[in-house]
């Protein structure tokens, strides 16, 4: 082996174990963030909320579902694609509710360009909604160097490669305002703490993959406690009557009613078609 070919092995290795144990001595720190504060009151501008009103709702409800933009846009921020595909999770697990017409995602460039409750009633008029659950959030990633390592063997002697834990703790909390009143209705929040380890070569794709496992395990989280919420939040209204509620025409408040009547009508056939015998 030449002396050129030597020298330059050993000063990659010197690299790469100053680069190792450089990562090892630092943390480093990204997250995203979205704030509900902030979307709904840009410019710091004053609630003109009337504390007065009641919000009155008319079943079966149509509801809007949409992610608060992030404050800032960067490699850390949730790709669009994976947010839609969130919503559309959530927005199965709770279709089924007999209270609730339609669920509506509403895509994130509509969210960008339409800040404040004047443009959530511009996107209400346009999907016909009664209601809009928003979704905040806030993530904090930390890749530090952990005690396990790898160890190489190369050409001119064995080193060391230390690892990476990534550790991802993520928060996000669900928002449901009634659009004619501005008024909060319920919320339900998420969480979730995750860990991997992973090379250093690794790095970037193990952290993206904690990072959208992190909004996976807090959006079901998020949902549980919603659904626990939206029975607390029907009990509540029967007994405070803090939310007036009426049925649009041809609901009759839940299905039971309808129910009974195709029963009813089926009994009834049944007798006819026995008689005419």
């Amino acid at each position: 082996m030449s002396k050129v070919t030597l020298s330059f092995l050993v000063f990659t290795f010197t690299a790469l174990v100053t680069a190792c144990s450089g990562f090892v001595n630092n943390e480093y720190r990204s997250g995203t963030s979205s704030s509900l504060v902030d979307f709904l009151y840009p410019g710091n501008e004053v609630p003109t909320i009337e504390q007065d009103q009641t919000p009155h709702l008319k079943l079966p409800l149509r509801v809007g579902l949409a992610f608060v933009p992030a404050k800032y846009s960067n490699r850390d921020t949730l790709p669009e694609n994976k947010k839609t595909q969130l919503l559309e999770q959530v927005k199965s697990e709770f279709s089924h509710l007999p209270y609730v017409s339609d669920i509506t995602v509403i895509p994130e460039a509509y969210m960008r360009s339409r800040k404040g409750f004047d443009g959530l009633e511009q996107l209400s008029r346009l999907y016909s909604l009664d209601v809009i659950a928003l979704v905040s959030f806030d993530q904090m990633a930390i890749s530090s160097g952990r005690k396990s390592s790898l160890l190489y063997w190369t050409i001119v002697g064995s080193y060391v490669v230390k690892g990476s834990q990534n550790s991802v703790n993520t928060f996000v909390d669900t928002a449901v305002i009634d659009m004619k009143t501005r008024k909060l209705l319920l919320r339900a929040p998420g969480v979730s703490e995750l860990a991997k380890n992973s090379t250093l070569v690794e790095l970037d794709k193990v952290s993206r993959e904690v990072k959208e496992e992190g909004f996976e395990v807090a959006m079901a989280d998020m949902s549980q406690n919603l659904a626990r919420e939206l029975q607390a939040f029907e009990e509540r209204i029967k007994q405070d009557k803090s939310v007036e509620v009426s049925y649009r025409k041809g609901y009759g408040g839940g299905g039971s009613v309808s129910l009974l009547t195709l029963l009813a009508l089926a009994l009834l056939m049944a007798w006819r078609q026995r008689s005419a015998r």
